[in-house]
């Protein structure tokens, strides 16, 4: 659904070549990034998370215990509880593939949601060995949250065109027209997070 840019994939290779060449250079090159970043173990076990983490999760991830995904709770976009062994981070380290085109929602322990989109990508070394894998979640809320808005003024639109009475037909339009510019304030206010969806 949301294709991640060129600069993210740019960051996922850099990622990948720090971790490749040595964990002290992966904290260096990644901590100082807002985007949250992790890596793992070939076992799925978080070995490293950068301090953007903490944020996206709403928790301290446990390095060494953690599995798979440093968020508290997964669930589809549909709504359906998505167990950790299953999430796309878990799919890159067991078919030694970057995954790519997904989209997810986490849920933080204090019950807030964000969804997001990861860009898990394993890490295998010349003789075809699997090390680990470095995983981006993408921040998708505000794209997702602008984009509703807009479906609810089309729709508001569409019923107005609809409506014979004037009263009831002007009312739409109005609400159309707010949730349009609802949607361009939102736009507005999130454009620097809005270059990676």
């Amino acid at each position: 659904m949301y294709a991640p840019t060129a600069l993210a994939e740019d960051i996922m290779l850099a990622a990948v070549d720090a971790a490749l060449g040595g964990e002290g250079e992966l904290a260096k090159v990644l901590d100082g990034l807002d985007a949250p970043i992790y890596a793992t173990n070939a076992r799925g076990v978080v070995s490293y998370f950068n301090p953007a983490c903490v944020g996206f999760a709403g928790r301290l991830p446990a390095v060494g215990k953690d599995r798979w995904c440093v968020t508290w709770r997964l669930y589809t976009d549909a709504g359906a509880f998505l167990p950790h062994a299953k999430c796309p981070m878990a799919m890159a380290i067991h078919e030694k593939r970057p995954v790519r085109g997904m989209t997810a929602k986490a849920e933080r322990p204090d019950g807030t949601w964000v969804s997001f989109m990861p860009l898990p990508t394993p890490l295998i070394d010349g003789a075809g060995r699997l090390l680990g894998a470095v995983n981006m979640l993408i921040d998708v809320t505000e794209v997702r949250q602008i984009a509703e808005l807009r479906r609810q003024a089309e729709r508001c639109m569409r019923l107005a065109q609809g409506f014979i009475e004037r009263p009831t037909g002007d009312a739409l339009t109005l609400m159309a027209a707010e949730y349009q510019s609802k949607a361009a304030d939102l736009e507005r206010a999130a454009m620097p997070s809005l270059y990676f969806a």
